[in-house]
This record gives structure tokens, sequence and C-alpha cells, in this order.
């Protein structure tokens, strides 16, 4: 990989790490910098500013989601409706491993900046669109099988699918628990969206 794309990669994987424990406006771009040890002049080799930046880092913070969760929807030994369980399952545990710092980006920087960065509130609106697309599609499956209700369409429950989970993952947050995800959950993938 070349010395711009590693340097690229360094800066946004320290923006993810800086953003989710900082926010946007406790985070400083020197403080980013210093992390990296990349100049502050050339910053702005990569990204045209601070916001375009932070816009960038929400699209290298879903990757690795969409990436999990889609492997969990492609593995062929699994259904539909099992293969979201599992990898809500998983994000689970990891959440737990980290003592339920953090919660998730996306709805971090929602709440910080949704409706006062254009550019960033775009960059939110593409990712979570990906997210639940993805969730979509593994709903769409779960349909075919017939493991989830037909009555709704699968958009549909992804979307309270993808409200909920951001909303117990700020309960989490203050709660220091899993409890509100693990109802999520089941009230959704065990109980409204079965058929």
């Amino acid at each position: 990989m070349p010395k711009k794309q590693i340097n690229k990669e360094n800066l946004l994987a320290q923006g993810v790490q800086l953003l989710m424990q900082q926010g946007y406006h406790g985070t400083g771009l020197k403080e980013i910098l210093d992390a990296v040890q990349i100049p502050k002049g050339s910053f702005y080799n990569y990204f045209a500013s601070k916001e375009s930046y932070a816009a960038e880092v929400i699209q290298y913070y879903i990757e690795p989601f969409i990436i999990q969760l889609d492997s969990h929807l492609q593995h062929p030994e699994c259904d539909g409706l099992t293969a979201l369980k599992n990898y809500f399952n998983e994000l689970i545990v990891e959440l737990e491993k980290a003592n339920f710092k953090g919660g998730c980006l996306l709805g971090n920087l929602m709440g910080e900046i949704g409706d006062t960065s254009e550019i960033c509130q775009k960059s939110l609106q593409l990712a979570i669109q990906r997210y639940q697309g993805l969730l979509a599609a593994g709903l769409k499956k779960a349909q075919k099988e017939g493991t989830i209700r037909t009555d709704k369409s699968a958009d549909e429950m992804a979307d309270l699918l993808v409200n909920m989970w951001q909303g117990a993952l700020l309960r989490m947050k203050i709660e220091q628990t899993a409890e509100p995800l693990k109802q999520c959950c089941h009230d959704l993938l065990d109980d409204y969206f079965k058929v």
C-alpha cells in the first residue's frame, strides 16, 4: 500500500477512536494529527476540511459492520433469521467486552452534528441506508423462508430494527448493561417480526 494510502487509513482509524471517545466538537485536528504523526499541512492533502474528514470517518466506521453483517447473511448453513440473530448476538458480546463504552459512532454523531453539518448529515444518511438495506435483505430472505411475517415490508421492519437498536445503544451507555440490546433483539427478532 502506498504511504499516502497508509497515512489516510491511519487518519481514518484514529478518527473513529477519537470521535467515538470525545465526539466531533471534543476532538481537535492537532490531536488527530499528533496521534498518527502527520504534519498539520499534510492533513489537507487527504481531506478538504474537518467536516469532510468526519464524513469519511463515518463511511470508514460503517464498512466493517456491513462486512460482518453480510458474512452472517451469506453463511451457507444459516437461514435469514438465524443469521440476523447471530450478527446481533456477536455485536452484544463485543459491546460487553468493551464495557459498554462508545456505543455507536453513527448514533453519537447523529445526536451531536446530525442537524448542523450537511456533509456529515449526508454521510450518516448513506451509512444508515447501506446498513438498513442489508438488514432488509436479511429480513426478505427470512420472509421467503417463512420465519418472518409478510404483512409488513422488510424495509419497514429494517427501519424499526435500526431505530430500536440505536435507542437501545443509548440506553446501554447510560445503564451500563446489555439488557436494552437483548430486549431489542428479543422483542423484534423473537416476537414482533416472527410469523
